[in-house]
């Protein structure tokens, strides 16, 4: 049995000893271990359970949906059966792949995000043909006093309270996953730099991944952090205080860094779990001073709109995938009212301005106009409908033709 354990630490040899670490030393790190630099020295299969958040070696035994390895450089690893990894457990949200949780011991499980995430898939999307890619832990990273390595004990410290003087804070949301939301940080970052103005980003929800992280660098946010950098490697499960302090801790971080604006991702759809109860947190309430909606098609949008409405969001515009059917913008433009901007939009200083600068009352009057957008139209005839969708040109020339 391989040595060391968090409640009891036991002796080891020197052989094993340098066994052990030289082991971790030839294995691939995931992103997820980024902020472990230093410590690791040993591994133990003595501790029974597992927790979100520990570090374990494992054995890589079959290829699925995951064949790669998201390494802390930036360089996706090609994995192959018989490799050794070192990941995170952790719990995971992903509609569109794996529902998926740590498990209640350290016999093989799947590794369900490229990031490094370790869990027990327990269910996933259709098109996941091949399931997850399979893995046996081998042994639980320790540190030299014999103790679980484990992601909080090497994360930014956590703070509980805001100076009152925060920079402006834009937050981006969305229908579901894969709805655009991380484009449309990525191109209002982007945007924002091309204005001068030096842009924090953090994503605060979610499971650990390096792509977000690298596109919102390559966009030009600095700082870039996310929830692994407050210790955890997803959020999936986290009760809804400590998703606050996570909230909390990172806008906190990119303040204290000097930046003249915040850009805030929250994962996965609103009516996710952890997502819902955050946007719902009065602490959201007084940081956040604007927010965009990220969504597939135009229906989408309109109903998300209504439910920031209802709870009283600051919701300045709607994005996302649907800004690339143009039927989709002028749907979503009639039935909410509000700006609808594409990336290339965003990318434009002015536009990117406009998210941080737009007044109060014209963000009263957007709400005004949306609502005189929603009542008629329910009452509106078929030939009512499709008449408001038609530019005045024709409308024109169709009256002209009646007129004959």
């Amino acid at each position: 049995m391989l040595e060391f354990s968090r409640s009891t630490p036991r002796p080891a040899t020197r052989s094993s000893a340098r066994s052990d670490l030289a082991r971790l030393r030839r294995a691939s790190w995931a992103f997820t271990t980024r902020r472990v630099r230093t410590g690791p020295s040993g591994m133990t299969l003595d501790q029974a359970v597992p927790h979100a958040g520990d570090l374990v070696l494992a054995r890589v035994d079959s290829i699925g949906y995951h064949s790669g390895l998201q390494l802390p450089e930036g360089r996706r690893k090609l994995m192959f059966v018989g490799d050794e990894i070192v990941v995170a457990y952790g719990n995971r949200y992903a509609p569109n792949q794996f529902e998926a949780v740590v498990p209640k011991t350290l016999g093989p499980c799947h590794l369900v995000a490229a990031g490094g995430v370790a869990a027990k898939a327990l269910s996933w999307h259709a098109s996941v043909t091949k399931g997850a890619t399979q893995i046996t832990p081998l042994g639980l990273v320790t540190d030299p006093a014999g103790q679980v390595v484990n992601l909080r004990d090497h994360a930014l410290a956590s703070v509980d309270r805001l100076p009152a003087d925060h920079p402006p804070t834009v937050a981006v949301v969305g229908t579901a996953m894969d709805s655009g939301k991380t484009q449309t940080c990525a191109y209002l970052v982007k945007g924002l730099t091309l204005a001068g103005y030096r842009v924090g980003y953090a994503k605060i929800t979610g499971t650990g991944s390096g792509g977000d992280t690298w596109l919102l660098r390559d966009a030009g946010a600095h700082p870039v952090l996310d929830f692994t950098d407050a210790g955890h490697v997803s959020t999936y499960l986290v009760p809804p205080a400590e998703v606050q302090r996570i909230f909390v801790t990172l806008i906190a971080h990119l303040a204290r860094s000097g930046v003249d604006a915040i850009v805030l991702e929250i994962a996965d759809g609103v009516l996710q779990e952890e997502t819902a109860a955050l946007l719902d947190s009065s602490v959201f309430k007084k940081v956040v001073t604007g927010m965009m909606f990220a969504a597939g098609d135009a229906m989408g949008a309109i109903a998300g709109e209504a439910w920031l409405r209802q709870r009283g969001l600051p919701l300045l515009a709607l994005g996302g995938v649907l800004t690339a059917a143009p039927l989709q913008r002028r749907e979503t433009r009639q039935g909410t009212g509000l700006p609808v901007y594409s990336r290339q939009d965003l990318a434009q200083p002015k536009t990117a301005l406009s998210l941080l600068s737009m007044p109060e009352k014209q963000r009263t009057r957007a709400a005004r106009k949306a609502k005189v957008w929603i009542e008629p139209r329910l009452e509106a005839t078929a030939t009512e409908r499709v008449a408001a969708l038609v530019p005045s040109s024709v409308d024109a020339a169709t009256s002209a033709e009646s007129s004959r």
